[in-house]
């Protein structure tokens, strides 16, 4: 019904923050205000299929957030939405899947931890100590897999976190060395895609 189009459409108009701008004309607005414009269009009609092309591209930081979130709003209301992007922070925050493509070939697909693990392999942890690493470090080198040090930090990985790193504090506190935090390192889509890309231009 027109009635229900029309309510649907201002209802939109005010999520995406253009109901003070909905009588100007098009050719007024911007690259972003566009964009939104496109978005609304899209969703008047309440599709169950969603096709989105770069949605925040060429917006302010406070608009792409708005849009951002409005997806994320849509991906909980049984349709499907397939999104398609060069911003792999938005698309890792946004995805319940990813597909990764490089000259038209599928290279990569799975959900981002997925792809991580698969690619990047089992996450690196750091460790920092109160002190100066010193003797501290021939224990760690003891217990994992040490891949990079400073000057009171070591970073490694271990295939069994959940048993090395309670071992591995408790050899240390026994040592009278004092840990200030364990922590996982982030890993990003993006270093997936550099990963990827190397791989493949390589064969």
């Amino acid at each position: 019904p027109v009635e229900d189009t029309r309510r649907r459409t201002e209802d939109l108009l005010e999520q995406f923050g253009m109901g003070v701008v909905a009588h100007q004309r098009l050719a007024s607005f911007s690259k972003g205000m566009r964009q939104k414009v496109a978005l609304i269009r899209a969703l008047i009609h309440d599709p169950p299929v969603l096709f989105l092309d770069e949605p925040t591209s060429a917006m302010d930081p406070h608009s792409a957030k708005m849009v951002r979130d409005a997806i994320a709003g849509l991906r909980s209301s049984q349709r499907a939405i397939l999104l398609c992007t060069h911003n792999l922070a938005e698309a890792e925050a946004i995805a319940d899947r990813l597909a990764i493509l490089r000259r038209g070939r599928l290279i990569g697909l799975g959900t981002a931890e997925e792809l991580k693990n698969q690619f990047l392999g089992p996450p690196a942890l750091e460790l920092r100590l109160a002190q100066p690493l010193d003797g501290a470090l021939d224990i760690i080198r003891e217990m994992v897999e040490v891949q990079e040090t400073g000057p009171d930090w070591v970073r490694y990985r271990s295939h069994r976190p959940q048993e090395v790193n309670p071992r591995l504090l408790q050899r240390l506190a026994a040592e009278g060395v004092k840990v200030v935090t364990l922590s996982e390192v982030p890993r990003s889509l993006e270093q997936v895609y550099l990963h990827l890309v190397e791989e493949n231009d390589e064969h």
